[in-house]
């Protein structure tokens, strides 16, 4: 019998995201039809938000419609492409311009920071660490590991469209308690590989710290961020003998080759922005 998870969705207390996808789609033939009124667009969003979805920002032309969302963090990449496309058909149908859409779409997670901010950024946590001893800052490198082999500017392919589905995952010890010993730093390390592989995720930038890690990954579309996180604290707690040695919680942030400043129109909506403060919406 599986051991039973320590962590669980319902028992998380300090979960902190920002969560930013686009979604693009495609006519099947001709051309897309103007906007509809405003009004079409407040039934949508109150569906959207029912679903976990908020859109910020949007750009509709004749040969594509593009909308930028913050997103829940329980919502996979799947279920997001589905439930846009979805509705928007729905919607268009009501509104008596019934609408066909292509069949390839694109989804792509989008941030303040580009892929490789992210994982420079991962690479100098033992250098930013504030340490007294060198020989300790040393030690420490080895527990930082980058592949050139996973390269996250590639996308996902499926029947449904292309997924560029990157993450940056945050856990912290509890009670940031300091783990120094050899031991247990390996354990984090080789464990963190081993969970990806096993997920079909694929690590870019790992660094295990002390009292945190830091992870920047490709993940597998049909996982949301959510459940990846509890994946990760289930699977590292149970390596070191299923303990719950991980804060009840997680960071989880979106991120691609391209930052927010990219799909964000002139003027655009800074209300939405200012609720960013990963407790309610990202």
């Amino acid at each position: 019998m599986p051991p039973q998870p320590i962590y669980t969705a319902e028992a998380l207390t300090g979960p902190a995201y920002q969560l930013r996808y686009t979604w693009s789609g495609w006519p099947s033939a001709g051309k897309f039809p103007p906007p509809p009124a405003d009004t079409v667009f407040h039934g949508l969003d109150g569906a959207w938000e029912q679903d976990g979805l908020r859109r910020l920002e949007q750009n509709w032309g004749p040969e594509m419609i593009q909308f930028t969302f913050s997103v829940k963090p329980h919502v996979s990449p799947t279920v997001f492409a589905a439930r846009v496309k979805g509705r928007l058909q729905h919607a268009l149908r009501a509104a008596g311009v019934p609408t066909a859409f292509s069949r390839k779409l694109g989804v792509r997670t989008i941030g303040d920071n580009t892929a490789t901010e992210v994982e420079t950024y991962i690479r100098k946590q033992v250098d930013k660490e504030p340490l007294a001893d060198p020989r300790f800052r040393d030690f420490l490198r080895q527990f930082t590991v980058l592949n050139p082999d996973v390269n996250l500017d590639q996308p996902t392919a499926s029947n449904s469209g292309r997924y560029w589905y990157n993450l940056h995952l945050v856990l912290v010890v509890t009670q940031r308690y300091r783990l120094t010993d050899e031991t247990s730093l390996a354990t984090l390390r080789d464990w963190s590989l081993a969970v990806a592989k096993k997920k079909g995720h694929a690590i870019s930038a790992l660094s295990v710290m002390p009292d945190h890690l830091h992870a920047a990954l490709r993940r597998n579309i049909n996982d949301s961020p959510q459940e990846i996180a509890l994946g990760f604290l289930n699977n590292l707690a149970y390596g070191f003998g299923q303990k719950p040695i991980w804060q009840n919680g997680y960071y989880v942030g979106t991120f691609s080759e391209y930052t927010m400043g990219a799909v964000r129109t002139a003027g655009g909506d800074d209300a939405e922005e200012k609720q960013e403060d990963g407790t309610g919406w990202p």
